[in-house]
């Protein structure tokens, strides 16, 4: 897998920027374990973004990246803080980055935009970005419609750039079957939610430990805003909400409910997002720890699979 030449990290695997909860620390913690990590500026102003890039700097020297959801009202001020801060990595959703694709040229940003679908890259390619995450809907929070099995192969043919992988990637097995499918590498989002480093809320974590895929739930496909996560009393209400309410009045129904779930430890209020790969974890591991068994088990399939050809 060559995405490591690509960011000059030790292993191809990305950490997701999960909105509230890849903040300065916890990436700079993916990064010094050798993965790439992400800070989500979701939830960030512009001045909290420019302080946890300055946090993880002063954990690490490693490469590291920024998300950004490129339809947000302040996004001019998010990316003029990228410029400012040297940041080198991007990943994108939400909307195009051709605003300002010359400016993240110009100070050689790499950019990697999340797609859904392989009709995304058809859109993507004349802003030359330097690789895709391809998601599929296995994946927590907003997802599209494919699985990652169906949209790794599809989205490698559209393509010559790096295809990362996304989407209920939980043991090197998953990266391998992801490497067979066209993927240079892996991005990792649930996984990491069981760390010690990640600063999610006790209430959070316990939940998460306790649960299984039969506990997850998808809420907004009838208004084509599909969002994975755990059911509980907010799952329930959206639910019964969405048939007869409009999309602006369930997005105000939504509003800080990842936060309260997040900072405040409210499970049955809040949304706790999550992935269907949540049944694969039991327990709290450190990042390196986590990182270092997956590489682990990566190489032991692709021991396997060498021996049998």
């Amino acid at each position: 897998m060559d995405l490591k030449d690509l960011l000059n990290i030790d292993y191809p695997i990305i950490q997701g920027g999960m909105a509230h909860i890849a903040k300065g620390e916890f990436a700079a913690a993916v990064s010094k374990a050798g993965a790439l990590g992400i800070i989500g500026s979701g939830g960030m102003d512009k001045d909290e973004l420019r302080e946890n890039i300055k946090a993880l700097r002063r954990e690490t020297d490693k490469p590291f990246g920024v998300n950004l959801m490129m339809l947000r009202p302040d996004i001019d001020d998010l990316v003029k803080v990228i410029l400012e801060e040297d940041v080198k990595v991007i990943t994108v959703g939400a909307g195009t980055y051709k605003k300002f694709a010359d400016d993240f040229k110009r100070k050689n940003v790499k950019v990697i935009p999340l797609i859904s679908s392989p009709v995304q890259i058809k859109r993507y390619e004349a802003l030359e970005p330097d690789a895709y995450i391809a998601e599929g809907m296995e994946a927590g929070g907003h997802i599209g419609q494919m699985t990652t099995m169906t949209l790794l192969p599809q989205a490698s043919k559209e393509t010559n750039k790096k295809i990362i992988g996304a989407g209920g990637i939980a043991s090197g097995k998953e990266i391998f079957a992801a490497e067979v499918l066209g993927a240079s590498g892996v991005q990792i989002g649930t996984g990491f939610l069981f760390t010690k480093e990640c600063p999610l809320h006790e209430n959070y974590k316990n939940l998460l430990l306790k649960s299984n895929s039969s506990k997850v739930t998808v809420i907004g496909n009838l208004k084509g805003i599909p969002m994975r996560l755990i059911k509980n009393k907010m799952t329930r209400e959206y639910q019964k909400l969405e048939r007869e309410n409009s999309l602006m009045e369930l997005e105000g129904f939504t509003l800080g409910r990842l936060k309260r779930a997040v900072v405040n430890g409210d499970v049955e209020n809040g949304s706790v997002m999550t992935g269907l790969s949540i049944g694969s974890f039991d327990r709290i591991v450190s990042v390196k720890d986590f990182i270092e068994k997956l590489m682990r088990e990566y190489q032991e399939v692709k021991d396997v699979y060498k021996n049998k050809k």
